[in-house]
């Protein structure tokens, strides 16, 4: 926090958290949820398409992608997202959130739909690259503005869930597939590019929908508009009134004293990460690191998997992806309650270890030659039952624990450093893997994945912080404090 005694002036009283987190659920919380979830929705439809289609773009006369290169496009997509986080992130809290999530679903729209069009294996890497950044300034955008908007008792289920949401579009994209790829109804050349036209088309209706929620009133508050803030809280309060047909409960006592002289705190807020909230930030590298390096490298590579060891036609590989796609949504649903109710600490802990230690077990299995295709799926749907949970409250966890001023290029710097370490890394590193056709090194590699999982699930027990049900401003105080 800022030493120096600010000017004359330059300090306002606000109660906006406060009205904002006690607010009873409501339509405008809906809207909030599907406005902004629904991105994750059609990223999810998206790339397991891709996951879906490496059989298709193996096979494909035009663009004729090897195990090696499929691996490397996965790694463009996903080094794309860390340029867009990071860029997208910086002008995320220096701008505003209603601007960035409507330009980073715009750029995400392009780039996917370009991706149709590709013509050999550069052009789709680098459109791939494109969707990336998309996706990477979405993440900071989106769970910055949700968990602003959301009421504090709601929060981690709320952010989880939205999250999840990722593996209701992959489980769209899985029964798609088995459509697109159908040579009875569409011509196999034309069906993987359908696949991705269709799905950047989907997205221009998110851009619609997301012109009807407000800038985050606790962005204005604390980049020197309270007179905004308030208005915005005011409007938000009125709309709920109207959809509850009841009194609103009274506002909590006590009042933040801010600063609103500064418009910028990146500088400030850089400096904070590594002093002030360093152990935090250990927290938020182990956390994203291990999740992207795990999730990634299975995912991106499955399809290689099925068709290559179990010999599934690459046309019915969406079957194998669908039970797999519903666990993950399933976990953030069934278990996001308890991060609200048993704590944020106990249920990283248990969901990185346990998802951890089941994927340890299922690679042994698969390099015994234990499992069917039907076995390896059953078995990877209940490990990421838990993992899903595990990956959501990464990025709820490096949401919260940090000032407001900074919290959308915290996320951005935290998904960035995992995608770029254990993201990038593991799908090129696995479609190696399987290249070698052993099933022992593709063994190692499913056990360095569980093994991550279950490090970050001990750092998590150390260093995990207790914000379940807690305001953001209690979690981590702002920067602009006064």
């Amino acid at each position: 926090m800022p030493k120096d005694t600010p000017p004359a002036g330059s300090v306002f009283e606000t109660d906006v958290p406060a009205r904002l987190d006690r607010l009873p659920w409501a339509g405008f919380h809906w809207l909030v949820i599907v406005a902004l979830g629904i991105a994750w929705i059609l990223d999810g439809l998206e790339v397991t398409i891709v996951g879906s289609l490496s059989g298709a773009l193996s096979e494909s006369p035009v663009l004729h992608l090897t195990g090696t290169q499929i691996g490397a496009a996965a790694s463009a997509y996903l080094l794309g997202a860390v340029a867009g986080s990071l860029f997208f992130g910086w002008l995320t809290d220096r701008l505003g959130r209603k601007k960035l999530f409507t330009l980073t679903v715009l750029v995400y729209v392009v780039a996917t739909i370009a991706c149709g069009f590709s013509w050999d294996f550069w052009s789709f890497a680098i459109f791939r690259f494109f969707t990336g950044a998309g996706i990477g300034g979405e993440y900071a955008a989106v769970n910055a503005t949700i968990q602003e908007l959301i009421p504090a008792r709601r929060r981690g289920f709320t952010d989880l869930v939205v999250n999840g949401s990722f593996w209701l579009g992959a489980a769209v994209g899985a029964l798609g597939a088995l459509v697109v790829l159908d040579p009875v109804i569409v011509p196999p050349e034309i069906g993987w590019r359908a696949a991705f036209i269709i799905g950047g088309l989907l997205g221009f209706g998110v851009l619609l929908l997301r012109q009807w929620l407000p800038e985050s009133p606790r962005w204005l508050m604390t980049h020197g508009y309270p007179e905004e803030a308030d208005a915005v809280v005011r409007e938000i309060e009125e709309r709920v009134e109207r959809e509850t047909g009841k009194p609103l409960p009274p506002v909590p006592p006590g009042k933040l004293r801010l600063r609103s002289d500064v418009h910028s705190w990146f500088g400030a807020g850089a400096r904070a990460l590594v002093t002030q909230y360093r152990q935090r930030t250990l927290l938020g590298v182990a956390l994203m690191a291990a999740q992207a390096f795990c999730y990634n490298a299975v995912f991106f590579t499955y399809a290689l998997v099925l068709t290559r060891f179990y010999q599934i036609d690459s046309a019915s590989v969406g079957l194998f992806m669908l039970p797999f796609a519903i666990g993950n949504f399933l976990g953030p649903l069934v278990l996001g309650r308890l991060f609200d109710t048993v704590g944020r600490r106990p249920m990283i802990v248990l969901t990185y270890v346990l998802s951890g230690v089941l994927m340890g077990i299922t690679g042994w299995m698969f390099a015994a030659g234990w499992l069917s295709a039907v076995h390896q799926t059953m078995a990877w749907t209940v490990i990421f039952f838990v993992a899903s949970a595990a990956a959501s409250s990464a990025y709820l966890t490096v949401g919260e624990s940090f000032p407001l001023e900074v919290r959308a290029i915290a996320i951005a710097l935290f998904y960035a450093f995992g995608t770029a370490v254990g993201g990038v890394a593991g799908p090129a590193l696995f479609g190696a893997l399987i290249d070698t056709g052993e099933r022992m090194s593709i063994f190692w590699g499913y056990l360095l994945g569980g093994g991550l999982m279950v490090a970050g699930g001990l750092v998590a027990a150390f260093l995990a912080v207790d914000a379940e049900r807690r305001s953001l401003e209690d979690v981590a105080p702002p920067l602009s404090s006064a």
